[in-house]
């Protein structure tokens, strides 16, 4: 008696979902005849919502599939922004900024170096030179030419010996917040290790590297940003393992803007095309991706070119290698 109890029970909860739907819609359509207009947020939430708790494409009438897809996108982005903090370096206050300008027309052979060297020593405010130069005004003046490699200079001139890598977080249909890792060989633009966690630890954050890091690696360098998820043990081990670790400055994303911009290329070309149900559904979709973005995509390949065959006036495609 009870088990057959408890499948009535499942066999009401599973009919009144429908139901629940199909009245959402229906009431959407009445009101659409009284007064047209389009859907409200509180509207396409609830319809959201229903969906994760029935086969949505088998009860909609209404709503494309494509809208839905859109509106779970549109959710995601406004709980993302209701979360996120604003990103980038704070400004500097306006006072310093106007103190900063002053002493640069007041003085027009100090250089971004000076200007710094005199707001530590004599006001106790530590600001780095280039976010003094930033605040100068473009006019010409001489400034302190010392010989120093910018930071992209650093990366192209050792892209063969370094390895970036950095988090991302992803939102499932849910509203469940999952961290991927990736590492990126900065040379050949490949990923060379990538995982899924739902909770990311110090100590899972060493094991990633453990293939990465074999011991006989041609790369001598690792990026990372100073999220606080690279504590001092992290950063010990990889240093045990043989790279040198390279932190970011703080809230400067551009540091390492190639592990950013594969980001972005993962959001865009996979991760925006997908409403993800859970963990194992994001590493089965990544796992395709990943694949196809080391072997199908043109990154770091000689391609073939087009080229006429001698003897046979046809045109073929020969790889470039062979042309030489």
């Amino acid at each position: 008696m009870r088990s057959g109890s408890c499948r009535s029970a499942s066999d009401r909860g599973r009919s009144w979902r429908p139901r629940i739907s199909l009245r959402k819609q229906l009431a959407l359509y009445r009101e659409r005849n009284i007064r047209p207009r389009r859907a409200d947020n509180a509207t396409r939430v609830t319809l959201v919502v229903l969906a994760q708790l029935i086969d949505w494409r088998a009860v909609l009438t209404i709503v494309k599939p494509d809208t839905l897809i859109r509106w779970h996108r549109r959710g995601f982005r406004l709980f993302w922004r209701w979360k996120s903090k604003a990103r980038g370096r704070p400004p500097l206050p306006r006072d310093l900024r106007q103190l900063i300008a002053s002493m640069a027309r007041a003085n027009v052979t100090w250089g971004e170096e000076r200007i710094a060297a005199e707001l530590h020593l004599k006001l106790g405010l530590r600001v780095s030179p280039r976010t003094v130069r930033r605040y100068m005004a473009r006019d010409g003046r001489p400034r302190d030419h010392r010989s120093s490699h910018r930071w992209s200079t650093f990366v192209r001139n050792h892209a063969d010996a370094v390895h970036a890598c950095d988090f991302f977080v992803t939102i499932t249909a849910t509203f469940r917040t999952l961290y991927v890792f990736v590492v990126l060989d900065v040379g050949t633009r490949r990923i060379v290790h990538w995982n899924v966690t739902e909770h990311p630890t110090a100590e899972w954050t060493v094991q990633q590297f453990r293939p990465v890091v074999p011991g006989d690696q041609p790369q001598r360098f690792l990026i990372h940003d100073r999220d606080s998820i690279y504590s001092s043990a992290v950063d010990g081990a990889v240093t045990a393992m043989g790279l040198k670790v390279l932190r970011t400055p703080v809230r400067c994303p551009q540091a390492n803007a190639f592990c950013e911009r594969l980001i972005g290329t993962i959001r865009r070309e996979c991760l925006d095309w997908v409403i993800l149900l859970n963990d194992r559904h994001l590493w089965s979709v990544l796992r395709e991706w990943v694949a196809h973005y080391n072997q199908g995509r043109p990154v770091g390949l000689e391609l073939p070119i087009l080229a006429l065959i001698p003897g046979l006036g046809n045109v073929a495609w020969r790889p470039a290698s062979d042309l030489r």
